[in-house]
């Protein structure tokens, strides 16, 4: 795609010439079509910063695409070339599963950033057939791989360019061709982040050691990560690393939601004024409506955004309750969120095997059922790659009443689960849904506790993020009540077919 074709405003085309300023010095450049072959140096750091529908993702997909016309290859987390090596690298990555896939559902090709960490490990019989995807040459030949059915990978790879993609389209599963997964050691190129918002030090270290040239695209407006008092990791690069996109171009599609968000900006709104601008935007478009009580049913796919931990708990025992969920089990359907893997260290492969599979701290899946051995579960990873999946599970159902959870699925060690019918809005950042619902008395409660987290009041942080999540529709919810489910819960909406990493061998027999 040439840029020529594209039409940036002002500030979109300075932050283009900064970045590309950034990758000259690195030397790809991209006006000329040269590259100079990769070599050590110093991590070289860049921001692109702006709020919702200033562009962000817009330049960044159009500055992939510019390396990829003049033959920057890109590395996702499920094979890297051995050809590669020699060649000049772009890989494009964000925090959480849903991030990565609204990226990809633009035609981004991009992966979490733990996915990148960790490299699966390909069997040496199937190896050939992802090296001869991914590099071409010729045509191998390997035992029970049809000519048909490497036609069929060849011609999934070069839509998708997704190798276990392309290997499950010829007929095999994860565990056929996939041995297992390793820290990534050796070190890549460029690399593109976007969502940068929630990086914490700790994430942006990982991503320095790997990549001497990054570009981190984040929003100043939404809430930094826990722990991190209030800043982001852009926050402490010098100004002249910091490229601001002022101009909101979505705005002229007149989106309601994105009006209310960048409403937030006046300094003199109130919240009982902002509500009022909620309401009239209501009135005037059915993106936006006021409710009086929760959509239950949307709550099975789309959570309900808090501010306090004690309204999230409450909200999911009215959920269940309204499905009739027992407490001492779950019902195939019910929402959950990813808590962390406790594994021992000895277990280490089998935690980068998880974490590679999408179940990271703060992914959202959806229960499917009990395994065949004890403490075992099957579910969907909703915006992973490879959603379905069997694990050794430790559920969580936090209860008002209750100092403890209940357990009702509890295995020795694996991945913790929490109910995900509603979420805070600090672990909903890099998550979209169709439709949002915000539970406004948290909102207000923010605002009466007149908190300010850098320089901005903590409630319009809150509104501006919650409001964000919603990609087709907001619903405001002015009231702790919830609507009677108007169906039951079920699994017949998730994807069912074939996937690009299907269950190992040892988790299709649980």
């Amino acid at each position: 795609m040439a840029l020529t074709e594209v039409q940036f405003s002002k500030d979109q085309a300075e932050a283009c010439d900064r970045v590309f300023e950034l990758l000259r010095e690195a030397g790809v450049d991209v006006q000329s079509g040269r590259l100079k072959p990769a070599r050590k140096r110093r991590p070289n750091v860049m921001a692109v910063l702006g709020r919702a529908g200033s562009g962000k993702t817009m330049l960044l997909s159009r500055i992939f695409h510019a390396l990829d016309d003049v033959g920057v290859q890109t590395v996702t987390g499920d094979y890297q070339s051995k050809s590669w090596k020699k060649k000049r690298t772009l890989s494009i990555l964000a925090p959480t599963n849903k991030a990565a896939s609204v990226l990809r559902g633009s035609g981004v090709p991009a992966t979490t950033i733990h996915r990148i960490l960790y490299t699966p490990v390909y069997d040496p019989e199937y190896e050939k057939v992802a090296e001869w995807l991914a590099s071409g040459g010729n045509r191998p030949a390997v035992p029970g791989l049809t000519d048909a059915a490497l036609d069929r990978a060849r011609e999934f790879y070069k839509a998708h360019k997704s190798v276990p993609g392309a290997l499950a389209t010829a007929g095999l599963r994860g565990s056929d061709f996939i041995t297992g997964w390793t820290r990534r050691d050796d070190p890549l190129d460029i690399g593109f982040v976007d969502e940068a918002s929630m990086l914490d030090e700790a994430g942006l270290e990982d991503l320095r050691k790997i990549f001497p040239t990054l570009v981190l695209f984040g929003d100043p407006a939404q809430l930094a990560p826990v722990g991190e008092s209030g800043e982001m990791v852009f926050d402490r690069l010098d100004r002249s690393r910091r490229l601001g996109l002022s101009r909101i171009h979505r705005q002229a599609a007149g989106n309601p939601i994105l009006d209310l968000a960048h409403a937030l900006n006046d300094d003199s709104l109130g919240f009982e004024d902002f509500e009022n601008r909620i309401a009239e935007a209501a009135r005037l478009d059915d993106r936006v409506s006021v409710s009086p009580r929760a959509s239950t049913d949307l709550m099975a796919r789309s959570p309900v955004l808090v501010w306090r931990n004690a309204t999230r708990v409450r909200l999911i025992r009215a959920f269940r309750g309204a499905h009739g969920a027992p407490p001492d089990s779950l019902l195939p359907g019910e929402p959950l969120i990813c808590d962390g893997v406790e594994l021992p260290l000895k277990h280490r492969r089998r935690r980068i095997e998880l974490e590679a599979r999408g179940l990271i701290k703060g992914a959202q899946v959806i229960y499917l059922g009990l395994g065949k051995r004890p403490g075992f579960s099957r579910v969907h990873v909703l915006g992973a790659e490879d959603p379905r999946t069997g694990v050794s599970s430790i559920v969580k159902i936090e209860d008002p009443d209750r100092e403890e959870p209940y357990i009702p699925i509890a295995a020795r060690m694996g991945a913790t689960f929490l109910h995900g019918a509603a979420v805070t809005i600090h672990k909903a950042q890099g998550s979209q849904w169709p439709i949002v619902q915000v539970f406004a008395p948290d909102i207000w409660a923010a605002a009466r506790s007149e908190r300010v987290e850098s320089g901005l009041p903590l409630w319009k942080r809150l509104a501006y993020v919650a409001i964000t999540r919603a990609q087709e529709r907001l619903v405001w919810v002015t009231r702790y009540a919830l609507a009677k489910p108007a169906a039951a819960l079920t699994v017949d909406d998730l994807r069912t077919e074939p996937t690009a990493l299907t269950l190992t061998a040892q988790e299709a027999e649980q």
